[in-house]
């Protein structure tokens, strides 16, 4: 970016010490215009959406949503500094491309370091974050809820009542208690972040809640037809056939 350029910057912090930190520290700063901020996940998605802002400064562990669900939500059309008392997300944080992660507390000197990558960063998209987000959560470690943005709202609901999930592209529809939310997001991230004791592949184009499924019919020469607790019914290929046996411990 220019030199000479505004950076336009939102504090997202539930601790209004810790926006203040940063708004001191950011004086000494004339190309950086704080044009708002917030105390939670839910007004950092809002904010994002209607102020357009060119960097994030994100606070991690925050009431209803937490600082990487801001992130999966808004996408990576900003440039993100974490800011945090927790070291223990520092390595999810750049695999997601933040531009830097902040260990509260931070002296100046630091704050200017990640203001000088910031710059660098902002204008340019960094490859694929969103579907980094998934993929970055340490093994074992499987998503306890799913968030999804629908304008200007925000959906969450627990990932075992998710029902199933349908690739569209580069969206997935989720079925959860009667109820379709869609999301851009891979079936295969979305995949990687559930716990696979509880949700399987059984398509390219599906993935289901075992829990779900009642009972499961043929379907043609190689294929069943996987029946759902509500009726619905999801085509399973025998390579989804047999992750199914495998998860449920049958044999052939």
């Amino acid at each position: 970016m220019k030199q000479d350029a505004t950076i336009r910057a939102l504090l997202v912090d539930d601790e209004d010490l810790a926006r203040q930190v940063i708004r001191e520290m950011l004086r000494s700063h004339s190309e950086i215009e704080i044009v708002g901020e917030c105390a939670n996940g839910f007004d950092a998605v809002k904010l994002v959406s209607e102020l357009k802002p060119d960097l994030l400064f994100l606070d991690v562990q925050m009431p209803k949503l937490d600082g990487f669900e801001v992130l999966e939500l808004v996408g990576n059309d900003v440039a993100v500094i974490f800011a945090t008392a927790y070291d223990e997300h520092a390595i999810r944080a750049f695999e997601v491309h933040a531009v830097d992660y902040l260990l509260k507390p931070f002296r100046a000197e630091r704050l200017n370091d990640a203001l000088e990558r910031a710059k660098e960063r902002i204008g340019k998209k960094p490859a694929a974050a969103l579907d980094q987000l998934s993929a970055a959560a340490r093994p074992g470690n499987f998503a306890e809820r799913i968030v999804v943005k629908d304008g200007t709202r925000v959906h969450i609901f627990p990932a075992g009542k998710l029902d199933y999930a349908e690739a569209q592209d580069d969206y997935v529809s989720l079925a959860s208690q009667g109820k379709r939310y869609l999301k851009q997001q891979t079936i295969s991230n979305l995949e990687s972040s559930l716990d696979p004791k509880s949700f399987v592949r059984i398509h390219r184009s599906y993935l289901v809640n075992l829990e779900r499924v009642t009972r499961l019919e043929p379907y043609g020469k190689d294929s069943h037809i996987a029946i759902l607790h509500d009726g619905a019914r999801l085509p399973v290929s025998r390579a989804g056939l047999a992750r199914m046996k495998e998860f449920l411990g049958e044999k052939d």
